[in-house]
């Protein structure tokens, strides 16, 4: 099977594709022939040897997310068989042809849902819903998310929305006519952010911080409390302001009740797509941090 390697830590360029032996299915396992494959922030920072808990093995295999066709069960598995559509998260062998999962990780596709939307959804969807609940965010909250654009705020503007909250999100500017779509209040990032929202008249109550830099610092400026304060990307400023480090771990449950709302139209992401053969351009689109929605890999047609 073919799949995306990196021989050493380094820039995109350290990333190709390969043929290796296909994986096969252990007890409990089901067999995946990957048709879309999300890439997102975590694997930038693996592949750039930023995660030194990461076990690492050369040539090394990466990617986390992936929708595809089961193509093999392996013994005791009783809920998926050949055919079925899937998605769900792994670790580190998402950008492959084929991969081996736990099935009661394996999360079934909606037939109206497209595999590239699938992959793209894997762990917006986890984090997103994970970090609303974990801040407790509810209808009578002003929530302001920070990168509001990227995958995991696109999610929580969204849900957040459903729950009954007002949302304000910051963006790039050519990026607010779709916030307001997705039924946020757009701002721009930057220093002249509280100055905006005071103009506005608006008193955000939670923050979730996707963006990094002066987003916690801000977001206490504008009168949240630290601990209604989240990030899922700066664990210095977080610890330098007492805020928290959101870290919704994997829920398949979740992500289905997201996956299904998908399906209804009632949770969008935009996809941008890359082919395999195209891996290093796609990690050079997350890493630039101004991608449009969710990078995706298309693995096979």
């Amino acid at each position: 099977m073919r799949a995306a390697v990196f021989d050493r830590f380094g820039p995109p360029e350290v990333l190709h594709v390969v043929h290796i032996p296909d994986p096969q299915p252990g007890p409990g396992e089901v067999r995946v022939r990957v048709l879309a494959a999300g890439v997102q922030p975590f694997d930038v920072a693996v592949r750039q040897g930023q995660m030194p808990w990461a076990k690492i093995t050369f040539p090394q295999t990466i990617g986390q997310e992936y929708a595809g066709v089961i193509d093999a069960v392996g013994e005791g598995v009783r809920d998926f068989v050949v055919g079925d559509p899937v998605l769900g998260s792994t670790m580190l062998n998402g950008a492959a042809e084929l991969l081996c999962v736990a099935a009661e990780t394996v999360v079934r596709k909606p037939a109206a849902l497209d595999f590239p939307t699938a992959a793209a959804l894997v762990a917006a969807s986890q984090t997103a819903s994970g970090a609303l609940l974990e801040l407790n965010a509810g209808p009578d909250d002003v929530l302001l998310v920070h990168a509001a654009a990227g995958s995991v705020g696109t999610i929580a503007t969204q849900l957040a929305r459903r729950a009954g909250a007002t949302v304000i999100g910051t963006a790039s500017p050519r990026n607010h006519d779709r916030l307001r779509r997705q039924g946020a209040i757009p701002v721009a990032y930057g220093p002249q952010l509280i100055r905006d929202l005071h103009d506005l008249g608006l008193k955000p109550t939670v923050a979730l911080d996707a963006a990094g830099g002066e987003a916690i610092a801000q977001s206490i400026e504008l009168g949240i409390t630290p601990d209604r304060v989240g990030t899922i990307v700066d664990d210095k400023a977080a610890a330098e302001h007492g805020a928290h480090v959101v870290r919704a771990g994997r829920d398949p449950q979740r992500l289905a009740q997201v996956v299904e709302l998908a399906a209804r139209g009632e949770v969008v992401m935009p996809v941008q797509l890359f082919p395999l053969d195209q891996v290093v351009e796609a990690h050079r689109a997350v890493e630039s941090r101004h991608s449009e929605g969710k990078v995706v890999l298309l693995i096979a047609s």
